[in-house]
Formats: structure tokens, C-alpha cells, sequence
């Protein structure tokens, strides 16, 4: 149609009282498919990090619960990049909540956390030590090497 007017077939529509999305779902669909779940730029800022001050790691070990980011075996050590929309980050703009579809997000995002939370005691109990690290500090680069080096240099005992 001409002069700016939407075809009602173009557009997400309204459902249970939830906004209109704002583009296309096709357009909507392209946007999610190249979010990644691994090799993202927080992760690989905190890798070349790692690398540079000569540790050696695995990652995304399917062995462990959750499937940690980065893991430092000989030092029983884990270090999990965690985006902020996707891990809900309190406080967080970049954790800004969905206006669209939100009888999805909402649950999603609070299913995320509390995944999160078992992933994190299952590990801890296993006797890893664990650091977190939120997309934002890490774009921020909020002493990121120096809470990095921190953590290394931890001699906390492990369970066995």
C-alpha cells in the first residue's frame, strides 16, 4: 500500500493486550537468528583476556551442568559470560524488558534465572569455583581484567 499505510498481514499482530511488534516477523525472525549462543563478543573479549595472561581453558564443556562459557580445569575454576537480556541482569539497561510478547519473555527470561541458579549450585557443589561476568561490565571493560586476575590467583580449597 502507498503513503506509509501497513498491511495488517505485514505486522505481528496484538495479543492479549501486549504491544505491537514493530517490524515484520520475517524481519523479527532474521534479527533472533543471529543472536549466538557461543563465540559472542563478551566471551571472546574475556578469552583474548585469558590467552593473554597465559591461561589455557575449554569451553562450553557438555560434561558440566549448564554448559559453561569458559573452563579452566587444572585450576577447577569457571568463568560464565552472561548476557543481560537473555539472564534477565537486575538493574540492567541492556536487560530492558520485552514490550512485545511478553506472555512469553517474562517467563522465559525468569526460567533462564532459575536455571541459572541450579547450574550454579550444581557446580559449586561439584567443588568449581565460579566467576560471573555480565555483557555489560564486560562493555564497559569494568575492571574485568583485574576482577579476572582476582579470581585466578584465588588458592580457595576445593571439595574433592
Amino acid at each position: 500500500m502507498r503513503g506509509g499505510a501497513l498491511q495488517r498481514n505485514e505486522f505481528s499482530s496484538t495479543t492479549s493486550g501486549n504491544t505491537m511488534d514493530t517490524v515484520s516477523k520475517a524481519k523479527r525472525s532474521a534479527l533472533m537468528a543471529r543472536i549466538r549462543s557461543k563465540d559472542t563478543t563478551p566471551e571472546l573479549v574475556v578469552r583474548r583476556l585469558l590467552h593473554k595472561l597465559g591461561y589455557r581453558f575449554r569451553l562450553h564443556r557438555k560434561d558440566l551442568p549448564g554448559r559453561p562459557d569458559i573452563v579452566l580445569p587444572r585450576h577447577r575454576k569457571i568463568i560464565l559470560i552472561q548476557g543481560c537480556f537473555w539472564h534477565g541482569h537486575a538493574n540492567c539497561q541492556l536487560a530492558s524488558k520485552p514490550k512485545s510478547n511478553i506472555d512469553y519473555w517474562n517467563p522465559k527470561i525468569a526460567s533462564n534465572r532459575e536455571r541459572d541458579k541450579r547450574n550454579l549450585s550444581a557446580l559449586l557443589a561439584d567443588g568449581w569455583q565460579v566467576l560471573e561476568l555480565w555483557e555489560c561490565e564486560i562493555r564497559a571493560f569494568c575492571n574485568i581484567e583485574e576482577r579476572t586476575i582476582f579470581f585466578m590467583e584465588q588458592n580457595t580449597p576445593v571439595k574433592n
